[in-house]
């Protein structure tokens, strides 16, 4: 999507847009691609690997904890 239809979905300027995209991009949940005048943003469906795996185990630590209170 263009930063422009992106923009639109949120109630902030396409350069807060812009910005929130660039930190993305950084940690590698989205890349880009540039078009004549127009930035292009698509979702790195890899990227979301170690989010994944991190939220994996933040929920295993947590269900473990629940089952030794469940027990005590």
């Amino acid at each position: 999507m263009s930063v422009r239809d992106i923009a639109e979905s949120f109630p902030v300027s396409r350069p807060a847009i812009s910005r929130h995209l660039a930190v993305l991009e950084e940690t590698g949940l989205v890349e880009s691609r540039r078009a004549g005048t127009t930035n292009y943003y698509a979702v790195r469906v890899q990227g979301f690997a170690k989010v994944r795996a991190y939220l994996d185990e933040f929920w295993e630590a947590a269900l473990a904890r629940l089952q030794t209170l469940d027990r005590e």
